[in-house]
């Protein structure tokens, strides 16, 4: 698997399991109405939560919704060592997710002469792999990077399910979030409500701070969980799910996993 494939797979993996943590970082998330605006989002894995010390995050799934439901172009786009970065033009007022999603396939298998190989791709690309392979073993596997920006007035448009894979609905819209306040949020699963799911909150700064000081919450029956702010700044959610009966033919495993970079501003 190359240092791409890893990148692509880290906000998959339980918090413990990943010290390199995956996210998106706008400039700004809320920005006064008016004619249009721009942000610049940042894109990186790291050890410190939102400081630039490991890798850039591939942008080649990089989706951009706008408030209306339309896809809107990233610009500027460019690659350093250790980010990523585009910009991006907000021209409509309401609330825009701004989101990398990775799925697909993994596979492990034994070739003709019996050494074991692996592969890694699209679910249509899966006749790459040998007809005569042995010992096939595949893995699915879905996963978002996710942040939302708004231009004046919030709008719920981009916050509603699609009913695929492991989303995140906001019942407190992510744009309005304030220190010492109540937030509330749903996780469904494939539609349904995610229930028993542990779901962990971090806030940034990590690197000037000898604890994490994580915040842990378990959802409910209806897949909903709350939290009370403690602080204004930016948090880190991420949660996953794996060992979930798979939605590919052939394929034995999945897992997923869902991130999302918020912003909680002072009283």
């Amino acid at each position: 698997m190359t240092k791409w494939s890893a990148l692509a797979l880290a906000a998959c993996l339980p918090v413990a399991a990943s010290a390199h943590k995956a996210f998106l970082v706008p400039s700004t998330t809320v920005l006064s109405d008016g004619d249009d605006a721009w942000i610049t989002v940042d894109a990186a894995a790291s050890n410190d939560l939102f400081n630039f010390n490991h890798r850039p995050l591939p942008l080649d799934n990089l989706v951009v919704t706008g408030p209306d439901g339309a896809r809107v172009e990233a610009e500027h786009v460019a690659k350093g060592e250790v980010r990523s970065s585009f910009d991006v033009h907000l021209t409509k007022p309401g609330t825009y997710r701004v989101a990398l999603a990775n799925s697909g396939v993994t596979a492990s298998y034994l070739d003709a002469k019996g050494e074991k190989k692996r592969w890694r791709g699209s679910v249509d690309k899966l006749g790459e792999i040998p007809a005569d392979a042995k010992d096939l073993e595949i893995a699915q596997y879905d996963s978002a990077v996710a942040t939302f920006v708004t231009l004046g007035k919030p709008s719920d448009g981009v916050l509603k399910p699609a009913g695929q894979g492991l989303e995140l609905v906001p019942l407190s819209h992510p744009n309005d979030l304030y220190a010492g306040e109540a937030a509330k949020f749903r996780f469904l699963l494939d539609g349904k409500p995610a229930k028993d799911l542990k779901v962990t909150l971090l806030a940034g700064g990590t690197r000037y701070r000898n604890k994490q000081d994580e915040i842990v919450a378990t959802t409910d029956a209806n897949g909903e969980f709350s939290v009370t702010w403690p602080a204004p700044g930016l948090y880190w959610l991420n949660t996953s799910l794996e060992g979930q009966k798979p939605t590919v033919a052939k394929a034995k495993d999945r897992r997923l996993g869902y991130t999302a970079t918020l912003e909680v501003l002072p009283q």
